[in-house]
Order: structure tokens, then C-alpha cells, then sequence
């Protein structure tokens, strides 16, 4: 009686096994997975961009000239959380940049955007200006404090494509 009770066991086990994976078929056929598909909507930053500049109390940046291969993927002005404006960017090789600047303390700022980077007291020359290197759990950041606020150019990238997107930051007050 024990020997048939678990067999029977075996066998509800298999069936059961069985079952989860005609699921787990039925699933897969359903979900989209178009490999051939762009992953990334790229987002027109341009009216945000002109409307920040006008609101901002700093020149607010903007990359200019990059490839066509940098995405813009994210795009906000805060006046409410200290005149904050972000612009996020897929890089070429798929790794997040985003610039980041603020009139609120650096202190706090920047290991929020960076989250929880820490200053490791070492700077790097990017066309010209002087950016303090920061490093962390998730993003790296360059980062600088000039006309009143402090800009954070921070991602998942390498410091070489950081610095490329620092390299980049222009400010263009509107008219």
C-alpha cells in the first residue's frame, strides 16, 4: 500500500510538472519578444529644454552634439525640489547617463542623483573644467558647483562616456 501511495506521488508530481510547463508555453508564444525590435523610444527634450532655461535660476545644459545613438530618455524640471532638471540618455553601448543639476546643496543632492555615491577626492579635466569624481554601488558620477548650482553627470557608463557627455553640456539662454 505505501509503495503504490508513492508512486502515486511520483506520478501527481510529473503531472503537475507537466502541466506548469504547457503554461509556461502558452506564455511565451504570447508575450512579445521581437528581438529585431528598438528596444528604447528616444524622447524630444526641447520644449522641456527651453522651458527649464527660461524658469531655471542657473544656465541650465544640454549635450549638443552627440551621435545620433545617444537616446534621450528622460526629461524633467522640478522648481518645487530646487530649480531640478534631469535629462536621462541611453548611451550607445546601453548604459545610463543622465545629467543631473540643482540649487540644492550639493551634499544632499548629489548622492541622491548618484545614489549613495561617495567623493573619492580624485578630479578629472573635461574640456577645460575641473569635475570631482564620485563612485558608487550603482553610478559613477562627474560632478561640479558654478553659477549657483551643481551639475551631476552620473550612470551605469564608464567615466569615459560620462566625461563625453560632460564634454558635450552647453547652456543656450533663450531669447
Amino acid at each position: 500500500m505505501a509503495a503504490k501511495r508513492g508512486r502515486q506521488t511520483v506520478r501527481g508530481m510529473f503531472q503537475s510538472l507537466g502541466v506548469i510547463m504547457v503554461a509556461a508555453g502558452v506564455m511565451y508564444l504570447f508575450i512579445p519578444h521581437d528581438e529585431d525590435a528598438e528596444p528604447v523610444k528616444a524622447k524630444d527634450y526641447r520644449v522641456e529644454l527651453v522651458t527649464a532655461q527660461r524658469a531655471a535660476p542657473y544656465p541650465v545644459l544640454a549635450p549638443e552634439g552627440l551621435g545620433d545613438d545617444w537616446k534621450a530618455t528622460v526629461v524633467s524640471y522640478k522648481r518645487e525640489q530646487g530649480n531640478a532638471w534631469q535629462l536621462g540618455f541611453l548611451s550607445p553601448d546601453t548604459q545610463y547617463v543622465s545629467v543631473n543639476q540643482a540649487t540644492t546643496e550639493p551634499g544632499k543632492f548629489v548622492p541622491k542623483v548618484t545614489h549613495q555615491a561617495k567623493d573619492t577626492g580624485k578630479t578629472q579635466t573635461v574640456a577645460g573644467q575641473v569635475w570631482q569624481r564620485w563612485e558608487g554601488p550603482k553610478y559613477d558620477a562627474l560632478v561640479r558647483t558654478e553659477g549657483g548650482a551643481t551639475t551631476v553627470v552620473a550612470g551605469t557608463a564608464s567615466f569615459e562616456r560620462l566625461a563625453e557627455m560632460a564634454g558635450a553640456l552647453r547652456s543656450q539662454r533663450p531669447a
